[in-house]
């Protein structure tokens, strides 16, 4: 009976284990599924968000918002390998391109974990849910301290 209870408890915490997605190392290949062309709604309006393949330790990423046929902002994004990790950095565009940041600074987001469907960024998470679609989740400081979630639902 011993025998039979360890056996069960072997099984139950490998099943358990085995459910749980492996952590992949920071590289930029781990999450090349991010890169093509996004389409989706967002802020009252049409989101586009275009990444590039990776190449030279980066991934870059245009993004637009259009909202009653007109350009809102504009944002360039990459995300780079430095330090044996990544980090995706942002710099937001008004629709003249009057950058919203100081020349040098970026909004920056170290990046917390990766695996086979999500790269989670600290403030960011990009979900894979198949091949031409994704998800992305914003935390966003709004005016009175608190923090929403906005969720960008992209597809190919």
């Amino acid at each position: 009976m011993k025998k039979l209870s360890i056996l069960i408890l072997l099984f139950i915490s490998t099943a358990i284990y085995a459910q749980k997605e492996q952590v992949l190392e920071p590289k930029l290949e781990n999450i090349a599924w991010i890169s093509g062309n996004w389409k989706g709604e967002a802020f009252g309006g049409l989101t586009e968000e275009n990444w590039s393949e990776p190449s030279g330790d980066s991934m870059m990423a245009t993004f637009k918002l259009i909202v009653n046929n007109k350009v809102t902002f504009y944002e360039i994004e990459i995300i780079r390998e430095v330090n044996n990790t990544l980090i995706l950095q942002i710099k937001h565009f008004n629709n003249d391109l009057k950058g919203w940041e100081a020349k040098d600074e970026t909004v920056d987001f170290p990046l917390k974990e990766i695996t086979a469907n999500k790269v989670a960024f600290e403030g960011m998470v990009f979900e894979k849910i198949n091949a031409n679609e994704m998800n992305v989740f914003v935390d966003l400081q709004q005016e009175n301290g608190t923090v929403e979630t906005v969720k960008f639902n992209y597809k190919k």
